[in-house]
């Protein structure tokens, strides 16, 4: 480094900036010193990487950096009201804060921003990398933000976008799905049904479907159950569940909606007496339900960690290659299954 510095005619502390792609140095300066660093043979030594790494890990870490946190949703208080959000946000502060990082939060949807502001703003604030969470809707970015991400690494929690596609972490629905389809058929259940709303599923890339696609593969054609995606529009019109429901005749049903057990009560229909209910996410209100934890807050952490990675490697914009971290979720009994007498010795 020392050769380098001395080449260039700067300071070391200047090429360690440099090398390490931060904007403090002018971007003709950090191409300067890296082009000198190639011929000189300079390679960073990752033993040394990795002990500076854990010495950093080790002590208390003082905030050195701030990142963008976007609220992508439609509702301005989604961090704290919504029933899902906070998880992600609490996983993205925490872990950022154990990092050394800080967050300046911004919502997408505030009428007096757009992407040529925000971006102004962020290079104001020395704000390097962007995580946005929130999108429940739909998994397009707003239009007018189009050119803010090119400027900036950053990852998505919850879904994979679209204009642009970024790198995302997220619970791994299909996998959900799949291990919940497992756990009831282990409790003799013969005829499970998927209801979520067909928006939530495409959302997701239907990978809730798909994974229930694939765990009906075990079950004998006559017990493959078509489910139930019109969740949205049974709110108002509540015959469609009861048309679906006395069709299909399931003996258990796997969902995101604890309404679900309302609408089956109004039918004289009882959990786990007459049906079994599975909640593919177990959050407030449906924690006494036999379901799938999503660990979305640990999702939150990956994706602080994965934009980590992207600024210590110096990457900007929308990747070519946009890269998913898929977390696995955890089954827990409840008082909403139980043993049929259909269960094998």
């Amino acid at each position: 480094m020392a050769a380098v510095a001395a080449a260039a005619g700067v300071s070391k502390n200047t090429v360690s900036l440099a090398l390490r792609g931060d904007r403090q140095i002018p971007a003709a300066t950090r191409a300067r010193i890296e082009a000198l660093a190639g011929e000189l043979g300079y390679a960073r030594n990752p033993v040394v990487a990795e002990l500076m790494s854990e010495l950093s890990r080790s002590r208390v870490a003082g905030f050195r950096r701030t990142l963008a946190l976007i609220n992508a949703n439609e509702d301005e208080r989604a961090f704290e009201r919504h029933p899902t959000i906070p998880h992600y946000v609490a996983g993205c502060r925490e872990r950022a804060a154990f990092l050394g990082y800080k967050f300046d939060e911004f919502w997408l949807h505030d009428p007096e921003l757009d992407g040529t502001r925000l971006r102004r703003i962020l290079h104001a604030r020395g704000i390097r990398g962007i995580i946005v969470t929130g999108l429940m809707r739909g998994n397009v970015l707003p239009e007018r933000f189009a050119g803010l991400w090119p400027d900036f690494p950053s990852v998505v929690t919850g879904v994979r976008t679209r204009g642009p596609t970024l790198s995302f972490c997220c619970v791994d629905h299909h996998e959900l799905v799949v291990e919940a389809m497992e756990r009831v058929l282990l409790l003799g259940y013969r005829r499970p049904a998927l209801v979520v709303d067909e928006t939530i599923d495409r959302l997701v890339d239907r990978r809730f479907s798909a994974g229930m696609w694939v765990g009906q593969q075990a079950l004998p054609a006559a017990r493959r159950v078509a489910g139930f995606y019109q969740v949205q529009a049974a709110r108002t019109r509540r015959e469609l569940f009861e048309r679906w429901f006395r069709r299909a005749r399931p003996d258990v049903i796997l969902t995101l909606n604890r309404r679900v057990r309302e609408w089956l009560g109004e039918l004289g229909v009882e959990s786990p007496r007459d049906i079994g209910l599975v909640q593919l996410e177990r959050r407030r209100g449906t924690m006494n339900w036999a379901g799938m934890d999503q660990h979305n807050d640990l999702a939150g952490a990956a994706a602080v960690d994965m934009l980590a990675g992207m600024l210590h490697g110096h990457e900007e914009g929308v990747p070519l290659f946009p890269r998913a971290t898929l977390i696995g979720g955890s089954w827990r009994d409840g008082a909403t299954v139980r043993k049929t007498g259909d269960v094998e010795s």
